[in-house]
């Protein structure tokens, strides 16, 4: 039997995002981006005037959840934490790329190759 596709990913930011009025959203949920969700932003005069702001536009598409906010929009993006904003650029790659939210490892001595959960710094 063919095994469901996974097409959300749920995370916790190593710091987290703080909102207006100080409270402070670690866990979320991404989703898989789609066609348009690439294709779209490139339209955008934020992402023609500056490459480097598709991340933010991606980010904001696919971040399904963060916290209670009711809304994930760019300004939330722009407003991580660095570190942040990188483990979900990781994120995104990881799972557009592979389908899945683990890394794959090998190891050292005999080669072999695995799948292994990514740990940010500071979690167990």
């Amino acid at each position: 039997m063919a095994k469901a596709l996974q097409t959300e990913f749920e995370f916790s930011l190593p710091g987290g995002y703080v909102d207006d009025s100080g409270t402070l959203h670690k866990n979320g949920k991404m989703r898989l981006s789609t066609a348009a969700d690439e294709i779209l932003p490139m339209k955008d005069s934020r992402v023609q005037q500056n490459p480097a702001y598709l991340s933010v536009i991606l980010l904001s598409r696919v971040i399904t959840q963060l916290g209670n906010l009711q809304d994930i929009n760019t300004g939330t993006v722009e407003n991580l934490f660095t570190p942040d904003f990188n483990y979900l650029q990781d994120l995104y790659n990881r799972i557009n790329t592979t389908g899945s939210d683990a890394a794959s490892a090998s190891c050292p001595k005999c080669g072999h190759t695995f799948e292994t959960e990514v740990n940010q710094p500071g979690e167990v």
